[in-house]
């Protein structure tokens, strides 16, 4: 129960404060942003480009990073450029609709590089256990469904959000000490009791991470029950290594979620301004680093690369 004497009615414009207790410093965070931004942009559709031309690479994995890189760059496109306006150009409002639309979004995809990595721990597991079967049962229109459930999820999970903070009509201000709408900074900020919206957050990050987190781990516990019966030592190394990618990918993913809940159940109270950068981690160093990451450990990936600056060279 949030309790204000001097509240103010929903207000029309919202301002958002970037990085609270580090305003000086916005200029310098604009250029590892910025870098970021175009890294994410270049290698996630030259991840794009490569798959679409590369005939060999239309297969149940690199389709499901050609997902991934859409919503990478969905990502990014939605989070970065507000960043941006409001480290260098001061743009720090954003109307009420716009904050909404925000709040929708900007998890959604989130949710959706979520659900995409499960999909592709559900690839790893096929492909081990069923390496015979495994383009029958990841057909293409298999494919198409598991893209739809990803996105009927998110939608389903995120729709209530703007809709639950469109009722709050008292505030204690209309600054909100985030760099973008998160639904959590807005009804931190709201007047009366907000305990159903606490529960509303912690059932979307139940059903979206906590879900994906548990079966991803059911999947590679399944995945090393059936390689260590692999008599071959090689045979062994051969078929880890496929997954090597996807678990880097996952440990950068979910490692910032992680390192939060746990400093929130130890009792271990982050300054704000370094809750608000780890929060940026999330929608920022995944969607960069997962072009790098199968770009280097993936042979087809990386000869296709090669070729293409081998070819600019000449």
């Amino acid at each position: 129960m949030t309790s204000c004497n001097n509240s103010i009615p929903q207000p029309l414009i919202f301002v958002l404060a970037g990085i609270p207790g580090l305003e000086s410093s916005h200029g310098w965070f604009s250029v590892p942003f910025f870098l970021v931004f175009v890294i994410t942009i270049i290698g996630n559709a030259t991840i794009l480009c490569i798959i679409r031309v590369e005939k060999s690479l239309h297969e149940p994995m690199f389709l499901l990073l050609a997902m991934l890189s859409i919503v990478d760059l969905s990502l990014v496109s939605v989070t970065v450029p507000r960043m941006l306006g409001i480290f260098w150009m001061n743009a720090k409002e954003i109307s009420f609709k716009a904050c909404l639309t925000q709040m929708f979004f900007i998890p959604s995809f989130y949710v959706m590089e979520s659900g995409i990595l499960l999909a592709m721990a559900f690839d790893r597991f096929v492909a081990i256990w069923f390496p015979l079967r495994y383009t029958t049962i990841l057909a293409n229109s298999i494919l198409g469904k598991m893209a739809l459930a990803v996105l009927a999820r998110a939608m389903a999970v995120l729709t209530p959000a703007p809709i639950l903070a469109k009722r709050l009509e008292g505030f204690q201000t209309h600054i909100i000490a985030y760099s973008y709408c998160a639904y959590m900074a807005v009804v931190q900020i709201a007047c009366g009791d907000v305990s159903n919206h606490i529960v509303y957050g912690l059932m979307v990050i139940v059903a979206s991470v906590g879900f994906d987190l548990f079966f991803i781990i059911l999947s590679y516990g399944l995945i090393l029950h059936a390689v260590f019966h692999i008599p071959s030592w090689e045979a062994r190394g051969k078929a880890l290594s496929t997954c090597g990618s996807h678990l880097c990918i996952i440990a950068l993913f979910y490692s910032p979620v992680v390192f939060s809940v746990l400093a929130q159940i130890l009792g271990y109270h982050m300054a704000p301004y370094l809750q608000i950068i780890i929060d940026n981690l999330y929608f920022l160093v995944p969607p960069m680093v997962n072009p790098l990451i199968y770009g280097a450990r993936t042979k087809q990936m990386r000869e296709r690369v090669l070729w293409i600056f081998h070819c600019h060279r000449h």
